[in-house]
């Protein structure tokens, strides 16, 4: 079994954002270390402007204030406190997509700082060759 695991977190929408962080915490509490690369929608998530409304990809448009009042019900923290959780326990780093960050003028100082570097997709494939790599 491989001890990395790296994710490539492309969407931005609530439920897909929180499928990331669970992946993650569990990679964490079985001693993996963990690579997130965030890019396009997944990385204008995460600027420190304030949070946007939460947003669910089109399966879960039918279920969404169900969805969340569940979450609120049973205390499940949002996407970015369970991976600053996980992040307290384990190995895992937040990089930035440096071409969609400098597409859009983002720099590192504009994102939350649970974001460890900006990188360009060359380097992030490269740290991640070694380890099992899921695309969110």
């Amino acid at each position: 079994m491989a001890d990395k695991m790296s994710l490539v977190v492309f969407s931005g929408t609530e439920d897909k954002l929180m499928a990331a962080s669970i992946i993650a915490s569990g990679a964490v509490a079985n001693d993996m270390d963990v690579s997130i690369f965030v890019t396009f929608w997944g990385l204008t998530k995460i600027l420190k402007t304030g949070k946007p409304a939460p947003e669910l990809s089109f399966e879960g448009q039918k279920m969404k204030d169900q969805l969340f009042a569940l979450m609120k019900q049973k205390n499940i923290p949002d996407w970015i406190t369970m991976l600053n959780n996980a992040k307290e326990v384990g190995n895992i780093k937040v990089y930035g997509c440096a071409m969609f960050a400098d597409m859009l003028n983002m720099k590192k100082e504009d994102m939350d700082p649970i974001v460890d570097d900006i990188i360009g997709v060359n380097e992030f494939v490269s740290m991640s060759k070694d380890s099992m790599t899921l695309f969110i």
